[in-house]
């Protein structure tokens, strides 16, 4: 009984939480095409000023990989009025922080300041867009650094090639089947000329969304994204026609080998929709259903019952054009990789034969109620949603709503997205292998 109260309770403060959790923001356009979205809020003397363009790895020339995750790294060489190593002394002297991310869809780059420096940030922002310096030597620098970055995260990581390797074998067309930080000989044979050609066509306004979120006055940020960001020239359209993949209808088993690993790996891969698409959000839930903490099915079964595998885990890789679910583990002792896939087959037979029981589904929607809070619970996490949702799903209102779509979703929906994505004819088995068991 004291549970089914200590229940009522949370569930009562959580609706509570998002009832007055609801994101306000006002969105326009300059005459350049570029997007403006400002969220005021005076809960913390904080600003966040951020930019992302639509461009990512999916959007490189096939023979120059890595160019957008190079560009992450190449415009903060410096402006023509930001002297070159002189962007974080600037930043940090001012008390602020600043980062950027690639994606294979979109480049995204954004500063934290004390909210009485919200003109700094749009100024560097500005420049970044409108002066930048693509010399030699900055090219060479990053370089650099982009090599260290993969040697670290990549090359030199355990399992840090199991998504590479899952990519090539299921886009055969789409450039999804390549990898965001791109292939080395690619960037050194780049010239000069092709970087300032990758940076005129992406890097324009028309190809950008400004958001400014914390403690702002809207009226005089207007006017200053007016000065540092109206001026700035349009850039011709960018016109996308990514070719389609065919439906997988027969099962893929292949092998990788890691140099880095002792323990191998299996994994199974299935191809999804969008991230956009109804479907994804289903199978997000199947995820959390499946692998989503010490207590979920496959984790509770695999590594505490049975003790068959040290790690299983099971992620909706979402994009925005197609996704990738997926399904992996690392086994125990002796057990055999086909031991682990007939475990995973047997949970995803049960979802797409039985209905997920109550208690479970419940389970799910708290997991998700919490998780979307806790995305939008800091300035900063609320810009980067403002912008992600504009940007790539062309619908900002999702920042308060996309709660709803998951409440909106029932068992029986959960049950036919299984059936739907989830067969062994439609996947691949990737055997992920010590490099010792390579013949």
């Amino acid at each position: 009984m004291n549970k089914i109260i200590l229940s009522f309770i949370l569930s009562l403060i959580m609706a509570n939480v998002l009832g007055q959790a609801k994101i306000e923001y006002i969105e326009y356009d300059l005459k350049n095409g570029m997007h403006v979205i400002l969220h005021e809020d005076h809960s913390a003397p904080v600003v966040t000023t951020a930019v992302m363009y639509h461009v990512g790895a999916k959007d490189e020339n096939p023979e120059r990989t890595g160019f957008a995750h190079f560009f992450e790294h190449l415009l903060f060489e410096g402006t023509e009025n930001i002297g070159r190593g002189e962007w974080f002394t600037i930043v940090t002297s001012n008390g602020g922080s600043n980062n950027a991310n690639t994606t294979d869809d979109r480049t995204y780059y954004y500063e934290v300041f004390p909210s009485n420096n919200v003109e700094l940030g749009l100024w560097m922002e500005s420049e970044r867009l409108l002066h930048p310096i693509i010399n030699q030597i900055g090219v060479d620098t990053q370089n650099e650094v982009v090599k260290e970055e993969k040697r670290l995260r990549v090359d030199n990581s355990p399992y840090g090639k199991f998504l590479e390797s899952i990519k090539l074998h299921m886009f055969k067309k789409h450039p999804y089947k390549g990898t965001t930080i791109g292939k080395m000989a690619h960037l050194d044979a780049a010239t000069l000329e092709e970087f300032k050609a990758f940076n005129k066509k992406y890097y324009i306004p028309n190809n950008a969304v400004l958001v400014v979120a914390g403690d702002i006055d809207v009226p005089a940020v207007k006017k200053m994204v007016e000065v540092y960001f109206g001026p700035i020239p349009r850039g011709e359209d960018i016109v996308r026609n990514f070719p389609k993949e065919e439906p997988i209808t027969e099962p893929m088993r292949e092998k990788a080998y890691d140099a880095n690993i002792q323990i191998p790996a299996i994994l199974a891969a299935y191809r999804t929709p969008s991230f956009k698409d109804r479907d994804a959000y289903v199978l997000s839930m199947i995820s959390t259903y499946l692998s989503d903490g010490k207590t979920s099915k496959l984790y509770k079964k695999m590594v505490d019952d049975k003790k068959m595998a040290l790690q299983v885990g099971a992620f909706d890789y979402s994009q925005e054009d197609y996704g990738t679910y997926i399904i992996f583990g690392l086994p125990q002792g002796e057990t055999n990789l086909d031991d682990l896939v007939a475990e995973i087959d047997e949970e995803i037979l049960k979802i797409q034969n039985e209905l997920i029981s109550e208690r479970d589904f419940q389970k799910i929607q708290n997991k998700l109620e919490n998780s979307f809070v806790n995305s939008n619970s800091s300035i900063q996490g609320v810009a980067n949603s403002l912008a992600r949702y504009y940007m790539l799903y062309g619908d900002i209102s999702l920042i308060n709503n996309e709660i709803d779509i998951y409440r909106s979703i029932t068992r029986e929906e959960i049950q036919q997205v299984a059936k739907k994505y989830l067969n062994p004819n439609q996947r691949l088995i990737l055997e992920y292998l010590p490099e010792t068991d390579k013949e």
